[in-house]
């Protein structure tokens, strides 16, 4: 399983610092999450960034170096624990995407292929690596491409993925776009891992500071107030032009 944490503010400010103290709680995730990392973030020509290694991210000669060089007011960044049998390479490393949108993912799917046909051959075709969540990604992308909002399609592939797995341990994830910042939890509170790691390991937890909405997986003390839970089944919809946070329920 992976850990995602992502951040929208009012005025652009190197990567690191808009993360600040919650970045270095969060890298220390990477101890265990220890099979890549990546980041994506908004750049200033309007296109969206993606970086990342098949790495342990505190061990990355470049980790530190690419966050406090991308000044931006808005990103995310992804840490990965591989799920079995899927190599540790730079196709199956977070975030998917390209210049127009980013994804990142915590969980899996069986089968990986079950909305293949959903996302059709040319952009199966043209797949970075061999992961459930590229794939997860695809199918959104499709659905944007086709007309839908981020949030619909989001929620749409999510419920999809659900209907058709024969197994699924969490479909969190988060979409970065020029417009907006997007998270989405789903969770199966059977699975085993929520026996082995408790009752919220697939919460995400949202933070409204001044100056900046930050939005991550658990693993440091996130209490409410200031705190609040995103709504297994719903989106977060995190706005680059007003710092407005909106729920949909779709």
């Amino acid at each position: 399983m992976c850990r995602l944490m992502g951040v929208v503010a009012r005025q652009p400010q190197p990567l690191s610092d808009l993360f600040a103290d919650d970045l270095a709680p969060f890298l220390a995730m990477a101890c265990e999450h220890s099979h890549g990392w990546g980041v994506a973030s908004c750049m200033a020509d309007g296109t969206v960034g993606s970086y990342k290694e098949p790495v342990r991210a505190d061990e990355s000669p470049r980790f530190q170096g690419t966050l406090d060089g991308l000044t931006t007011d808005a990103g995310m960044l992804h840490l990965r624990m591989a799920s079995p049998g899927i190599p540790v390479a730079p196709g199956n490393t977070h975030p998917f995407g390209d210049e127009r949108m980013a994804f990142i993912h915590n969980g899996d799917f069986v089968p990986s292929t079950c909305i293949d046909d959903t996302i059709g051959s040319g952009l199966l075709a043209a797949a970075e690596g061999d992961t459930d969540s590229e794939r997860f990604y695809l199918a959104i992308r499709r659905l944007i491409e086709d007309g839908m909002t981020p949030p619909k399609a989001i929620a749409a592939v999510g419920a999809d993925i659900q209907a058709r797995a024969t197994r699924f341990a969490s479909l969190n994830c988060m979409l970065l776009t020029p417009d907006a910042l997007y998270a989405y939890t789903a969770h199966d509170p059977y699975s085993e891992v929520i026996s082995r790691r408790g009752a919220g390991f697939f919460s995400l937890n949202y933070r409204r500071d001044p100056d900046k909405i930050l939005i991550a997986s658990t693993g440091w003390p996130q209490n409410p107030p200031e705190w609040e839970t995103l709504p297994e089944g719903h989106v977060l919809e995190i706005r680059r032009d007003s710092l407005s946070a909106v729920l949909y329920a779709l």
